[in-house]
């Protein structure tokens, strides 16, 4: 046989064959992800990553002011300052000129919202309910709150991801007054698997699910993104969100990166991320270092900080501000973003939403900031946590009791 009609090795496979176990890898984590969630991805999506306040909130408001028909809006965080007035005034003024405008509040996170921007946006015709406030509500469902964060407009364009409404949100992440966070705008398909995180919750609080101005559109498919939308609800026993978490660490080979702004897991996850890391997936966890909002939930999560770097994870705390993002890539190929954090809390506990991404052009990106931020952590090495000093060490026993709901 001549070298010509020798077949090629596997060494010699070139690009295509690159190409060809990236496409296998991504339809064997797509077709895991559904048929053990049992909720359908969807092809055709536009996805586009907005990094920080400067970014985010001009996308959601200029939306918001560009609506015909409806605008749907949920949050966990409405607070005060002038981005919490710019809302209120672009939702007034549509709900003004005849678009069905609701927003639906955390009856406990956006409890410090000024009453006169409440009354602003009822006068002009906004709905405005308020999801379990604890006056209204038993002790039992004071413990589970909406964490998700949407934006519907129109039906066609949404928006999720870690954002509340807050100065704490504004500007680009250079100094502690400016938090670090990512949202993601979305057109396709995936739209309405937001909607229904909306539409979720909106039936618990009004009686009207929907009206007249609810058009049931078709989706454009304009996009090349792959996604799935998994809400996580309050209840007992195993969630999606938990089951979400477990495929994607169970499926890497290569590399886990995860970006979190509360990090308590429970001893399955620490394990988990144990034997992923020991298996030879090399994982990173980034959370936030000296300007976290909750120091109760940074004391809880670092319990876990000795097994995990004793299995080779590598883990680093975020310095030039609170990090507040919740973003998880695997292998370059997916990504998982939304409101859930990787604690008890957003796992067990609260109402959320994310986005499961098979798309490895918007992994790329959402890799590209992790390795910005990840040069703004200080890393946390085995040798140096041994150290720690004992004041450290007795806070994170004294908050061992209460680690379940953190």
């Amino acid at each position: 046989m001549s070298v010509a009609e020798q077949p090629a090795s596997p060494a010699d496979d070139g690009p295509n064959s690159s190409a060809v176990r990236v496409g296998e890898r991504k339809r064997e984590i797509r077709r895991r992800l559904e048929r053990l969630i049992g909720i359908a991805a969807t092809e055709g999506n536009e996805l586009r990553v907005l990094r920080n306040g400067d970014e985010i909130f001009p996308a959601m408001l200029g939306a918001i002011r560009a609506a015909e028909h409806t605008v749907d809006m949920m949050t966990f965080v409405y607070w005060r300052g002038d981005i919490a007035r710019d809302f209120a005034a672009a939702l007034s003024e549509r709900a003004r000129e005849g678009v069905r405008v609701r927003l639906l509040l955390d009856g406990f996170g956006s409890s410090p919202i000024q009453q006169n921007l409440l009354d602003e946006m009822s006068a002009a015709g906004v709905q405005v309910v308020w999801f379990r406030k604890p006056m209204w509500v038993s002790p039992f469902k004071q413990n589970h709150r909406c964490h998700r964060k949407a934006l519907v407009v129109d039906e066609r364009t949404a928006f999720t991801g870690g954002v509340g409404i807050a100065e704490e949100w504004c500007g680009d992440a250079r100094h502690p007054g400016e938090w670090r966070d990512t949202h993601i705008q979305v057109c396709g398909p995936a739209v309405d698997g937001i909607t229904a995180a909306f539409a979720q919750n909106w039936a618990e609080c009004h009686q009207e699910l929907f009206d007249h101005n609810d058009r049931f559109i078709e989706h454009d498919m304009t996009g090349r993104s792959v996604v799935q939308v998994v809400r996580g609800s309050a209840s007992f026993g195993w969630q999606d969100m938990q089951t979400l978490l477990r495929v994607v660490l169970e499926s890497a080979q290569e590399r886990v990166r995860v970006s979190t702004a509360y990090f308590t897991p429970d001893d399955f996850f620490v394990q988990l991320l144990c034997r992923t890391a020991r298996r030879g997936v090399r994982i990173e966890i980034l959370i936030p270092g000296p300007h976290t909002d909750k120091r109760v939930s940074q004391l809880g999560g670092r319990r876990s900080y000795e097994d995990l770097l004793g299995a080779g994870v590598r883990i680093a705390e975020y310095q030039p501000t609170m990090l507040h993002a919740k973003i998880v890539t695997i292998d370059g190929i997916v990504s998982l973003v939304g409101s859930t954090n990787f604690n008890r809390r957003s796992l067990e506990h609260d109402e959320e939403v994310m986005l499961a991404v098979v798309d490895e052009e918007l992994t790329a990106t959402l890799d590209e900031h992790y390795t910005v931020d990840w040069q703004g952590g200080d890393l946390i090495t085995p040798g140096r946590w041994k150290r720690r000093p004992v004041p450290q060490r007795l806070g994170e026993v004294a908050v061992r009791p209460i680690r379940r709901f953190l």
